[in-house]
């Protein structure tokens, strides 16, 4: 049996429900939390969110790797991730 996925959907359903909003202004919510959230990410600042973790824009260097079809070794540009590192309080909970 596969484990259930929460969508932001979801999430923004039931935020609308115990807030008495229509699904409509859970999901505008939602939608601008995410839009605010991206925006604070792409100026490389934290965002640091109490009781869930902190969002981070990390370098990835330039390295060497293989096509995994042919075997072949080729060069890896360099990149960007965002890394999440969760609260000492969601860590315990889970």
């Amino acid at each position: 049996m596969a484990t259930p996925t929460i969508t932001t959907k979801h999430l923004a359903y039931a935020l609308a429900e115990q807030h008495q909003l229509t699904k409509k202004q859970g999901m505008e919510m939602m939608e601008e939390l995410i839009a605010m959230i991206t925006k604070h990410l792409k100026k490389r600042e934290r965002v640091k969110i109490a009781g869930l973790g902190i969002l981070q824009v990390r370098n990835r260097a330039a390295r060497m790797g293989r096509n995994p079809a042919t075997g072949e070794v080729i060069q890896i540009k360099a990149s960007r991730k965002v890394a999440f590192r969760a609260t000492k309080e969601l860590k315990m909970a889970i």
